[in-house]
């Protein structure tokens, strides 16, 4: 999960796997998979560097249990 902030200064974390689209629009909106969207104050790169932290992570951790 990566942690994100709504507009209103709620934090929350969401899952990286069902997002299907990143825009700026000003705002950073991301639209997930099942059509649902959140409107963030994160600007989009920081989500993308977010989303390959959490993929290396989780990578990382799969590989380890391999060897």
């Amino acid at each position: 999960m990566i942690n994100l902030t709504n507009l209103n200064g709620v934090s929350f974390a969401l899952n990286p796997n069902l997002i299907e689209t990143i825009e700026s629009i000003p705002e950073t909106k991301i639209t997930l998979t099942t059509g649902k969207y959140f409107l963030v104050a994160e600007e989009r790169q920081d989500i993308i560097q977010k989303i390959i932290h959490y993929n290396r992570q989780i990578y990382q951790n799969a590989i380890k249990l391999t060897d």
